[in-house]
């Protein structure tokens, strides 16, 4: 049986601001409302568990899909506060440095980012030597996630 990509958590500065930018760039949809998780909620024996590194005790929650059903989990921390990582890019760590988002309007999608509130971090690169219209960029959200943005599938660029 094969597995499939479910979602990915990010964490934001702003819960309300990141469902924008998120559902206003990228065109995800927001399932439910925005909610909050306490220690001592439902749930918050969960949260607790799986947050164990700091004291947990309270956050706010998004739940949002792409177009193509992965989820973005988004978390703006209460209690411990947010903080933002710096540099946001770092590659030389073990763990996931970025998200990847296929952009079939390429040039449109760049400028959303930085119409709200993203950075532009690296040049716009061809991706295929003999296809000028393979192209990538890297990004970041609001908070500092880093995004690549592709022009075409992960299927279609690589094959």
């Amino acid at each position: 049986m094969a597995n499939t990509f479910n979602h990915v958590g990010i964490g934001v500065g702003n819960i309300q601001r990141a469902v924008n930018f998120y559902r206003d760039a990228f065109g995800c949809r927001l399932l439910g409302e925005v909610f909050e998780v306490t220690s001592d909620g439902p749930n918050g024996e969960e949260a607790v568990d799986v947050l164990s590194s700091r004291p947990f005790r309270s956050m706010q929650m998004a739940n949002l899909v792409t177009i193509d059903g992965i989820g973005l989990e988004i978390f703006q921390l209460i209690d411990p506060p947010y903080e933002t990582r710096i540099p946001a890019l770092e590659y030389w760590k073990s763990g996931t440095f970025h998200i990847c988002m296929t952009a079939p309007d390429f040039d449109a999608t760049l400028q959303k980012i930085l119409d709200f509130g993203g950075k532009q971090i690296s040049q716009s690169w061809q991706r295929d030597p003999n296809d000028e219209s393979k192209r990538m960029v890297y990004c970041t959200d609001p908070w500092g996630t880093v995004i690549e943005l592709y022009t075409h599938s992960f299927v279609d660029t690589y094959k």
